[in-house]
């Protein structure tokens, strides 16, 4: 029958209270085991060693990488919460540690690196499997489990891993058919028919409040709290999800190829992938087929069509036209209008859900007529649907100590939220404060529904940044001037463009960017500049200024009494560089390899805050074009907290004799550099209180690149 479960329930995320902790502790540790079981049976479809070691796709990394990393993402979120002491393995720790989030569809990397066995992966997680089940036994458990709880790192661990079963599915379904085999836990749907006609549904005006506060009884991640609120009009919604067959007359009238109905991000990628179909339509003759997860299938015409946040545009595009509707895709905002219309309430963890999710039904799509949610039909589940609302942070957003950049990188109005969950979407994934995104050219387990309605607006931004470290760099950066000293990143960045003459300037680096104020105003003299800093929360205001040209925060003055500033781009004349800058979370010390072809690097107050400032000094070069300039600026404050002892550049005494940082820079750099300007010292001023401030200087150095 229609919906049919096919197995036992694979278990829902646990509600983080209850009267009896040891229950809690031991629904926790089934919660775990049965994660980690089910991560690892969808591996055992690959059907040799080489399938795990073979890109799937060129931008992302090969599966073997997935089987490790939700394993060392457990040992390395227990190190940051003081739960483990040792590292299990440290080289797979630093391997599998940073996924791929596609910057674009272009940035294709050869970087190889040394994949370990297969069988060598599967015994450490073994070993991972064991250190968290003895921690699941052993820690102190007091309910309800809150944010700033130990336990909290345990459930986003298994959180995690159900976020990569579902990721990992797709690159395997992006992977060659001979690397993969049917499999009893993932059998697919053998429904389907005649595509159902589509129509629109009226959906009422209605008001919103969203968001999870402190007292959540369920994990979360940390855009799903705060809190946003806002009134919805009415519009109209298709009743089901945009089919196959409905999508085929968009193929057949060959929109593909017709300019007019992409914008311009989504013609850039369609003439880069040459698509003239979805990605995953097999053409067979005058037949089409469907590639699913494990093997390619007739095409089912009543199944969601699956594409990316571009080709669901497109088509909303040639869909207004053929109609004369303002057809678009809806608002996240919209997609919970749609929600509360069916009646939906989240599904208890002994009931099968009356959708396509969690793994209740099938390992694929289904008919998108099959599961009825009031009016509507697949309002949850099936496919994911794409939204037109680019992920932004809710007013009270925090990012989590033990994950600061989950969603901060996202921030960047370039990753659309998907809502509603996909077959193979399970624990905190199918809740319907689930707030996910990602990168519009990405392909996901995602489809789309239309709505009828007048164009949507952005969401807006926060209120107030409240964070104290964050409120004294903004204000660093973009606050007023004290004690006559000009301001630091400023006068870094007026350096640099001065020592460039005439030298090419197209792509510029500002490493250690903290909140940016340096790397909006190189975009004054560079073609592009991009924003590097470890801290995603500094990374943030960098990217609300890039996006809206307003930041808003509070300044400490004295005891509970802040002062609240709000400061635009256009106030300081830098309106126009909000188009040519990018802000990205990254290590000085370890980059990712497409970061690489800069006419100038600024690295402004970083070598003596990096764990190896000499590892960044010996291969900062690759990162440089031959002639591009480095500007280090330094007070050389070091600090074994920072930096181990043994790493510091300069600063102590070697043979009885003075070291300084300059020594130590000219005896690493000489031999790809040479110093063309400096040493200067440059003055800075830090306000703390109203009447509390730090002056500082640092040492300006500026070198250029010779071989």
């Amino acid at each position: 029958m229609p919906g049919e479960k096919k197995h036992d329930l694979f278990l829902r995320t646990p509600l983080l209270d209850g009267g009896d902790p040891g229950l809690k502790r031991e629904e926790i540790r089934r919660y775990f085991h049965s994660t980690y079981d089910r991560y690892e049976s969808l591996f055992e479809v690959l059907t040799q060693d080489e399938a795990y070691c073979r890109k799937p796709i060129a931008l992302r990394h090969p599966l073997i990488f997935y089987f490790g990393h939700t394993a060392t993402f457990f040992i390395n979120k227990l190190i940051i919460a003081k739960l483990v002491k040792q590292r299990i393995h440290p080289r797979f720790e630093s391997m599998f540690a940073v996924g791929v989030d596609e910057m674009s569809w272009d940035d294709l990397s050869e970087a190889h690196c040394d994949w370990p066995a297969v069988a060598e992966v599967g015994a450490y997680r073994n070993e991972v499997r064991r250190v968290v089940d003895a921690l699941i036994s052993a820690m102190p458990l007091a309910l309800p489990i809150g944010w700033n709880s130990p336990w909290w790192a345990i459930l986003m661990g298994i959180e995690h891993e159900r976020i990569h079963l579902e990721t990992s599915s797709v690159l395997i379904r992006q992977h060659e058919l001979r690397y993969v085999r049917p499999h009893p836990a993932w059998q697919h749907c053998t429904r389907s028919g005649v595509a159902p006609a589509n129509e629109l549904i009226e959906i009422a005006a209605g008001k919103l409040v969203l968001g999870k506060d402190r007292q959540a009884l369920q994990y979360g991640w940390d855009n799903e709290f705060g809190r946003h609120e806002t009134s919805v009009a009415t519009f109209q919604a298709s009743r089901f999800l945009v089919s196959n067959g409905e999508f085929l007359p968009f193929v057949q009238a060959l929109a593909y190829a017709n300019e007019s109905f992409w914008e311009e991000e989504g013609l850039a990628w369609r003439k880069f992938s040459q698509a003239v179909h979805p990605t995953f339509w097999v053409r067979g003759g005058n037949s089409w087929r469907l590639r699913i997860m494990l093997e390619e299938i007739a095409m089912p015409w009543d199944w969601p069509v699956e594409v990316n946040f571009h080709e669901a545009q497109a088509f909303c595009n040639w869909k207004k036209e053929m109609t004369g509707q303002l057809v678009r895709l809806p608002t996240e905002d919209e997609w919970y209008r749609l929600h509360a219309d069916a009646g939906l309430t989240e599904t208890p963890g002994d009931s099968v859900t009356p959708a396509n999710i969690h793994l209740d039904h099938y390992a694929s799509s289904c008919p998108v007529n099959e599961f009825r949610h009031g009016r509507l039909h697949d309002v949850i589940g099936n496919v994911w649907q794409w939204t037109q609302t680019p992920i932004y942070p809710f007013d009270g957003f925090e990012v989590h100590p033990y994950y600061d950049d989950f969603t901060t990188p996202t921030y960047d109005t370039r990753h659309n939220l998907i809502k509603g969950g996909s077959w193979i979407s399970c624990g905190n994934e199918t809740l319907v404060s689930a707030r996910f995104a990602f990168r519009r050219h990405f392909f996901q387990h995602a489809g789309f529904r239309y709505v009828v309605a007048q164009a949507p607006t952005l969401p807006a931004s926060p209120i107030y940044e409240t964070d104290k470290q964050l409120s004294e760099y903004a204000e660093f950066h973009y606050g007023d001037e004290f004690w006559g000293t000009p301001n630091f990143p400023k006068a870094l960045a007026q350096l640099a463009i001065g020592a460039m003459g005439n030298r090419p300037a197209a792509q510029a680096l500002d490493l250690g960017c903290a909140t940016g104020r340096a790397t909006f105003e190189l975009a004054r003299h560079f073609t592009h500049v991009t924003g590097i800093d470890f801290s995603a929360r500094f990374i943030d205001l960098g990217v609300q200024l890039a996006r809206l040209g307003v930041a808003r925060y509070t300044v400490a003055d004295e005891g509970e009494l802040v002062s609240y500033r709000e400061r635009k781009l256009k106030d300081l004349e830098l309106e126009g560089a909000r188009a040519r800058v990018d802000f990205f979370q990254g290590d000085a010390c370890n980059l990712k390899p497409h970061f690489s072809g800069y006419d100038l690097i600024l690295a402004a107050n970083l070598i003596d805050r990096l764990y190896s400032p000499s590892k960044f000094l010996q291969s900062v070069h690759e990162r440089l074009n031959v002639g591009g300039l480095l500007l280090i600026a330094s007070p050389y404050t070091w600090l074994a907290e920072h930096t181990p002892r043994e790493d510091w550049v300069g600063g102590f005494k070697r043979d009885g004799e003075n070291v300084t940082t300059l020594d130590g820079l000219k005896q690493v750099l000489t031999a790809r550099f040479r110093l063309v300007q400096g040493p200067i010292d440059v003055a800075f001023v830090i306000r703390e209180t109203r009447r509390k401030f730090q002056h500082s200087c640092s040492e300006v150095t500026i070198w250029e690149r010779i071989v």
